[in-house]
């Protein structure tokens, strides 16, 4: 087992394990770790806690102090840094005729490295703009392509359904997402229906996908035939939610509906 605190740098960010060490540190509070790329300033959202070897990634990085006022001042003067860099970036990126979009740009704690994240629908030779912003921040610059996903989850917004976007409030991770989702909830296939800001499919598709696909492995499907208190039919259609079956048999002229559960309960449909 290791003692470990769970730390996220930006807001709905994925969680990343540190080692207190000696510390005792609550949720909520803000410390400053080492990291792969160098210090960073993280916020604790899960306190202490004993993990299983097998949910780490071993050897863990440390924490190496909990945030003073200094600390929080330095990571102000950077959000400042960042805007004006982002300006500077925006007219580098006009002058030089580059079809791609400046989405956020972030300093590093300790200053020894800007990114600058955009997005663009292929690649881009940035090669001379690097020198231009090299030369003006004279330190390293990382220019990284992201996705229309990971924008809609930096910049935030509306979502369709009129609440901040899950992406942007408390999605660590994006899950794949596909049609056939939608398609097993009976919603509408219009694209502009089920699409969230980022133009991709909604996040929360995947939210009930796993009921549905629990539900539907006990109800029939359409096309089947199978036997009812009234005769043998066809099944013309199915209500998840409900667990009913919609039954076209040759002596009715329309469907007729039954309940799952009382077919089952009758030995008409076994599972």
């Amino acid at each position: 087992m290791h003692d470990v605190v769970g730390v996220r740098f930006k807001k709905a960010g994925k969680i990343y394990y540190f080692s207190p060490g000696e510390l005792t540190i609550p949720a909520e509070e803000w410390i400053v770790v080492e990291t792969a790329r160098g210090v960073e300033y993280g916020k604790v959202v899960i306190g202490n806690k004993q993990v299983n070897e097998d949910d780490v990634v071993l050897p863990l990085k440390k924490v190496l102090r909990i945030a003073d006022s200094k600390d929080k001042k330095a990571m102000e003067e950077n959000k400042t840094l960042s805007e004006k860099a982002f300006a500077t970036c925006a007219a580098k990126i006009a002058e030089h005729s580059l079809d791609m979009k400046l989405v956020n740009v972030e300093y590093t704690f300790d200053r020894n490295k800007v990114l600058f994240y955009f997005t663009a629908d292929g690649r881009i030779d940035f090669r001379n703009l690097v020198k231009d912003l090299a030369s003006v921040f004279r330190t390293r610059i990382e220019l990284r392509q992201i996705g229309v996903r990971d924008e809609a989850k930096m910049l935030g917004g509306i979502g369709p359904c009129g609440r901040v976007l899950c992406c942007s409030t408390f999605l660590g991770d994006f899950e794949p997402v596909s049609i056939k989702m939608a398609k097993d909830q009976n919603l509408s296939l219009n694209p502009a229906k089920i699409s969230g800001l980022c133009g991709r499919l909604m996040c929360c598709l995947k939210y009930e996908n796993d009921h549905y696909e629990q539900a539907k492995k006990d109800l029939p499907d359409i096309g089947q035939k199978i036997e009812t208190p009234e005769g043998r039919g066809k099944v013309a259609g199915i209500n998840i939610l409900e667990r009913l079956v919609q039954v076209h048999i040759a002596e009715h002229e329309n469907a007729l509906e039954y309940s799952l559960d009382e077919l089952m309960e009758q030995g008409f449909i076994t599972r």
